[in-house]
């Protein structure tokens, strides 16, 4: 099985991710306090343990949209799937034992 990363996502593996995550709550939100290793942690976290998650990021947040959600990415070693409105959806393959992953 070949582990996804932003270099290697097709536009088909991309929109199965966006269908997923349409039903998700957001797990945190970002905002003018921008990118702490508490909140690199929590979304690190996350991403164990569903593979998939959405982020709110705040209108006081001090970055663009979509300079924060690749930064998020880039140090999450995530793929930043998609930015909807102030919505940032990312992906990374769990290696945690007996994951049920989720199938792209």
């Amino acid at each position: 099985m070949t582990i996804i990363t932003s270099e290697n996502i097709t536009s088909k593996q991309r929109s199965k991710l966006k269908s997923i995550a349409a039903n998700l709550s957001p797990v945190t939100q970002i905002g003018k306090g921008g990118i702490t290793d508490n909140l690199l942690k929590t979304l690190s976290d996350a991403l164990d343990a569903r593979e998939i998650i959405k982020v709110n990021i705040l209108e006081t947040a001090d970055d663009d949209v979509k300079n924060l959600a690749e930064n998020v990415a880039e140090l999450l070693e995530a793929v930043p799937v998609a930015v909807i409105g102030r919505k940032a959806i990312f992906y990374r393959y769990s290696r945690r034992d007996k994951f049920a992953h989720l199938e792209i």
